[in-house]
């Protein structure tokens, strides 16, 4: 089942960091992300330039400076940043990556496109400022 929710390191880094800075409101430097989630500074910095130009986060240069959301906690879902990293959630959803059996007929039933529909709503439905408080 491991295929069943693909997310790369730069979208786990991207999720913990949106939820991160949403919780804190005000603006944070890649070093402190990085030394939060125990990453890479580099990597961070990667994945917070993707956000800045995804429209997702807001960056300044300079003493005070640092990254801050683009808009308010409220109107960023998870499937946003996800997306970002990711492209939209696919549904073609073989365990084996490939057309072993049709879905009429797999093993495990209506099992993965469940899955698949509660994650979706899930990250479709869930917000920075709500995830922050789970």
């Amino acid at each position: 089942m491991a295929n069943l929710l693909k997310l790369s390191e730069a979208t786990a880094l991207a999720l913990h960091t949106m939820v991160d800075l949403a919780a804190h409101g005000d603006s944070m430097s890649a070093a402190p992300m990085a030394e939060r989630l125990c990453a890479s500074e580099a990597h961070v910095f990667k994945v917070l330039q993707q956000l800045v130009r995804a429209g997702l986060l807001r960056s300044k240069r300079g003493p005070g400076g640092g990254y801050r959301l683009a808009k308010a906690a409220d109107e960023i879902t998870l499937m946003d940043v996800y997306e970002v990293f990711e492209g939209p959630m696919r549904s073609d959803g073989c365990l084996f990556d490939h057309a072993l059996c049709s879905r009429l007929d797999c093993v495990l039933g209506g099992l993965v496109e469940d899955v698949r529909s509660r994650v979706v709503n899930h990250f479709t439905q869930t917000t920075l400022a709500q995830a922050g408080k789970e």
